[in-house]
């Protein structure tokens, strides 16, 4: 993230918001295990690699019938996702694409750097990004990997925005100054998938548990959460959060202790805080120095 923010305040405002389709499914076992065999000369360990690679996966239907696929032995591609190994040889094989991508002087001629994890990935450039996303769909042709021409766009800033790992890039506002500036704030979708997540663990299905189970749950996500949106003005981001949890909260009270809706007065917000002990990401933001600016 802190690469990416260097790279747009240093000239590359140009971005190759790239996706590829099903990453994980596609990547060709033969071309993966060369680059495998690159570094590991033990014809044992290689050999158990590639029986890793075609073990069969047991999969659940839409009516919630078990059956075991093979398709990654039968087609000869894929990484079977959950697989400790799998995290390691995705990013092994989309080494090739970086490496590839530097040695035939794209970085130099577009002055377009790569920055990726696993397969999410952005190219900055500083200009000529139109001419880097068509050199990118050659590689990624040649390693047999499919660009997702859906989610793939160029993306200019100040201007526009992009997504990436979960954050906003693009124009934010000093809250003391009002000055612009090219920053990152947590993306929409990953506020409301936090939301929709904590709304699952106040469901009324859930109310035979306690209350300290229910906010220790709460206070585990939160925390998670907020370990990982850390950068930039979260202010925002933090006090929908903490709104949407003391709604669901107050709800899930309600439920249990059936109480008439809205009841603030039985269950005051204040007493989330100081009675049953759940965390308040706002108040975690002015430990943070970065986190209004």
């Amino acid at each position: 993230m802190k690469h990416v923010h260097k790279l747009l305040n240093t000239g590359h405002g140009e971005i190759v918001d790239a996706d590829l389709s099903s990453y994980f499914d596609t990547i060709p076992h033969s071309d993966l295990l060369k680059s495998v065999a690159r570094r590991v000369v033990d014809g044992a360990m290689l050999h158990l690699i590639k029986m890793w690679l075609e073990a069969p996966v047991e999969e659940t239907d839409e009516r919630g019938n078990k059956h075991r696929s093979t398709r990654n032995r039968d087609e000869g591609q894929g990484t079977p996702q959950g697989a400790p190994i799998s995290p390691l040889l995705s990013n092994l094989y989309m080494r090739r694409f970086v490496l590839g991508w530097k040695k035939l002087g794209h970085e130099k001629r577009f002055g377009a750097h790569i920055v990726n994890y696993a397969d999410d990935m952005v190219i900055c450039c500083r200009g000529h990004a139109e001419e880097a996303l068509v050199s990118m769909r050659d590689m990624m042709s040649k390693l047999k990997l499919t660009v997702n021409e859906t989610k793939t766009r160029v993306c200019k800033l100040p201007e526009e925005k992009f997504d990436f790992l979960g954050y906003t890039f693009g124009r934010c506002y000093s809250t003391k100054t009002g000055r612009a500036y090219i920053g990152t704030v947590p993306s929409k979708k990953r506020v409301q998938r936090i939301c929709a997540a904590i709304s699952d663990e106040t469901g009324r299905n859930k109310t035979t548990l306690d209350v300290e189970d229910i906010v220790g749950k709460l206070n585990q996500m939160l925390r998670g959460w907020a370990n990982y949106f850390c950068l930039g003005p979260v202010s925002k981001a933090y006090s929908a959060v903490d709104q949407h949890t003391r709604k669901r909260l107050r709800q899930w009270l309600c439920a249990k202790h059936q109480v008439a809706w809205p009841g603030k007065k039985r269950f005051p917000s204040a007493s989330f805080y100081k009675v049953y002990g759940l965390v308040s990401l706002t108040e975690r933001t002015a430990s943070l120095p970065w986190a209004t600016s």
